[in-house]
């Protein structure tokens, strides 16, 4: 697979995602990185301001929540 492919894409290394499996902090902030952007669009939810208008915004508990799902999941992914 060539470089082209990962830039097409926009998919993780092979490298980063098995060191992330063995718990590196760095791959697993690459990891992060990489599906921040889901995850915030996963978390948004709407809230009414203080002149009673609704707003979206992204819940801080959900997105934690879902970053937490995602780091056990990654640990507990085997790459063969």
């Amino acid at each position: 697979m060539n470089n082209n492919h990962f830039s097409k894409y926009r998919l993780l290394p092979f490298a980063t995602i098995e060191a992330a499996t063995t718990g590196d902090i760095e791959a697993m902030s690459a990891v992060n990185r990489h599906f921040g952007g889901y995850i915030a669009t996963l978390s948004v939810r709407p809230v009414r301001d203080e002149d009673g208008n609704e707003k979206y915004a992204v819940d801080e508990t959900i997105r934690a929540e879902l970053e937490a799902k995602l780091a056990a999941a990654v640990l507990r992914f085997r790459v063969a």
